[in-house]
């Protein structure tokens, strides 16, 4: 677990859960009655979306000499065979069997094909609008004397659970009337989500004086910004937050931002996308429009059809010309992808961080009858100097594919070496590689087991229960007074010495936990950045950023002389 992902262990009730293992709470799905989205994928677990434009499975003929009645009746007399004579052949669904027999057929194809029941159909086709339906707070399991209980972090302005005045750390002890203690957040999750306009029954343990309430909530649309955070990191210096994904609303609320940092002096930008699995392929191939001359290749796909094959290229005459670092990780994946492949070959910005994902397959969305559907590899991508964005995945399992473990697939890296626009060497079929790696800490096992407590005890401070408080701020006088507070409760069995060898960490995270409860996710998340490594190591690579995009510039402004000269030459033969 990286530091930055131990920051988002939180469900978002009504909007995207930021770390993987949660999701997201029912979004308002104006999108379900279309079959396809033609420009968007994302990287899930066997889920992704189709770029190349529309759902193509009725007016395609099979290869393959097998008829559709031939399938279909091996396939029934499988079932029959197994609901006769296997010993729960009685209790078996046919319908799970049916779903698992279709999805592990495609495993067998490539690990992003996948099918989806009618209910994951339409959440997957509205997956990518910014308005979820809920009650707009964010929640977090944290154990305590054995028990996992749950709680508020924080809340979305104007939202069902801001005006019901929940705030952080609040536990909600039960939904509906049925207590949660002891349950996973997922599971909590699952009862307070809902659709939009129904209700829902909340008991609520007030952190400030333990009161409890008993709160009904009306569940409703709940706004999450596209690109939640913007400003200067320091003077000159803008930082724009785009680890959410791609949404509809991305390329609004970009420029929005860039507007607001330029009329604060930005001179220079840091676009953070690590984390960031994917989203719509339009916005993303917009956000790099934003940064790129006219003229300039984004990124192509190519596929089995000629309607799966086409280039997307930059049209704007007027573009962002500044410094740009662009930051990526292992989790960067699809549309993040693309981004990075198309700033990396242009030489627009520099990439600092860890390889991304590899993830360039394209999926078309089929339906299905009974409103299933599937996603199906039509085509791939590739960068803009012909390199294919995808990973191996010959003879590698999925959770090996998934989390990255596949380090014995061997890449020849000469048969897939291309150049950008100064000639620098660049390798495909591996996702992007960093122009300047930079790691993200991983978290101890030491540093793991003080996330409770350090929440606990932000409870405390913010809720004026730490009565020998002397001090303002994170000093090393509160982290004593943390020390003194995890003494009292044997069950944490962390030692002194242990809070002394991470005291760096332990200031960080105290940091982190009172900003969200004082300024909610945005003034946590910011003070985040602000003391991150991989931050700071970005804002010192803008110098040779610059250098580079002035190199790119010179090549292109060479090869406009060069065609220039070549017309005038063959005008004055003519």
């Amino acid at each position: 677990m990286t530091f930055k992902k131990c920051l988002c262990f939180v469900i978002l009730l009504g909007t995207l859960a930021a770390a993987p293992v949660f999701t997201q709470e029912k979004k308002v799905n104006r999108r379900a009655q279309k079959t396809t989205d033609p420009d968007s994928f994302k990287l899930t677990t066997g889920s992704s979306f189709s770029a190349s434009g529309s759902d193509r499975g009725s007016r395609r003929k099979p290869s393959s000499g097998m008829s559709k009645e031939k399938v279909s009746s091996d396939f029934q007399s499988a079932l029959e065979i197994i609901r006769d004579n296997h010993a729960d052949g009685a209790k078996i669904a046919t319908e799970s069997l049916t779903n698992s027999a279709i999805s592990s057929m495609l495993k067998m194809l490539d690990p992003h094909s996948n099918y989806y029941d009618a209910r994951e159909f339409l959440d997957l086709l509205g997956e990518h609008e910014s308005e979820y339906s809920g009650t707009g707070s964010s929640i977090a399991g944290y154990l305590r004397n054995g028990t996992i209980e749950t709680y508020i972090v924080s809340t979305f302005p104007d939202s069902p659970a801001a005006r019901a005045n929940l705030r952080f750390g609040d536990r909600i002890v039960a939904v509906n009337g049925e207590s949660v203690s002891g349950q996973a957040p997922g599971a909590v999750r699952d009862k307070v989500r809902g659709k939009r306009g129904t209700f829902v029954r909340l008991t609520i343990e007030r952190a400030d004086n333990q009161a409890v309430e008993i709160i009904e909530l009306q569940r409703d649309r709940v706004q999450e910004s596209a690109v939640p955070s913007g400003y200067l990191l320091k003077p000159g210096v803008g930082y724009i937050d785009l680890t959410a994904g791609f949404s509809y609303a991305t390329l609004a609320e970009l420029e929005n931002a860039l507007k607001d940092l330029h009329r604060q002096g930005m001179t220079s930008l840091i676009l953070d996308i690590r984390g960031n699995g994917g989203g719509i392929l339009n916005q993303a191939v917009k956000v790099a429009e934003k940064f790129l001359p006219a003229g300039s290749k984004i990124v192509s796909q190519r596929g089995r059809y000629p309607d799966d094959t086409r280039t997307w290229t930059a049209g704007k005459p007027r573009y962002e010309t500044m410094p740009l670092v662009l930051l990526v990780d292992e989790n960067s994946a699809s549309a993040s992808e693309v981004l990075a492949g198309a700033f990396q070959d242009n030489d627009r910005a520099l990439i600092v961080g860890e390889k991304t994902f590899g993830k360039g397959l394209v999926q078309s969305v089929l339906s299905l009858p009974y409103g299933s559907g599937l996603t199906l590899t039509a085509a791939r991508y590739y960068t803009p100097s012909g390199r294919s964005i995808q990973r191996d995945y010959s003879d590698v399992g999925l959770y090996d594919y998934f989390n990255h473990r596949n380090i014995s697939a061997r890449i020849e890296r000469s048969v897939y070496v291309a150049r950008t626009i100064t000639n620098r060497v660049v390798y495909g079929g591996d996702g992007i590689t960093p122009d300047e790696t930079a790691k993200q800490g991983k978290l101890t096992p030491a540093q793991i087991s003080l996330l409770d407590p350090l929440f606990f005890f932000a409870r405390e401070v913010i809720n004026g229960r730490v009565t020998d408080l002397q001090t303002t701020g994170v000093t090393d006088r509160l982290v004593d007074q943390f020390a003194a507070f995890v003494a009292k409760e044997k069950a944490w069995k962390i030692s002194p010495d242990s809070i002394n060898r991470e005291r760096v960490f332990i200031k960080d995270m105290l940091r982190y936990n009172l900003a969200m409860a004082a300024l909610g996710a945005d003034g946590a998340n910011r003070a985040r950045i602000e003391n991150d490594p991989e931050v700071r190591q970005a804002i010192d690579a803008l110098p040779k950023a610059a250098r580079l995009a002035t190199a790119a510039q010179k090549v292109r402004s060479s090869d406009r002389k060069e065609k220039s000269s070549s017309s005038l030459v063959l005008n004055e033969q003519r």
